[in-house]
């Protein structure tokens, strides 16, 4: 019996945290404002995830939570244009 630990693999909500992170930018206030909070909830779990030895993605759903914070700047920002134009 061989002590060779399982090849770490990303985690599939860092994944969809960043999917998430480039979808909310595409879309407009509405839809990019649930993109973003999907990317946080995502990134924050992928975060969870990542402290296992057998994950990776541990900078990538942080770098999901960012991206999701920025995404709902930019939400309430498109939305402020919207009412105003």
């Amino acid at each position: 019996m061989s002590n060779v630990p399982p090849k770490a693999a990303f985690s599939i909500p860092s994944i969809i945290a960043i999917i998430a992170v480039i979808l909310s930018f595409k879309f407009g206030a509405i839809l990019g404002m649930i993109m973003a909070g999907v990317a946080i909830v995502f990134g924050l779990l992928g975060i969870l995830l990542s402290m296992s030895a057998a994950k990776r993605g541990g900078i990538i759903s942080v770098l999901g939570v960012i991206g999701g914070a920025v995404g709902v700047i930019a939400a309430v920002i498109k939305a402020i244009m919207w009412i105003l134009g």
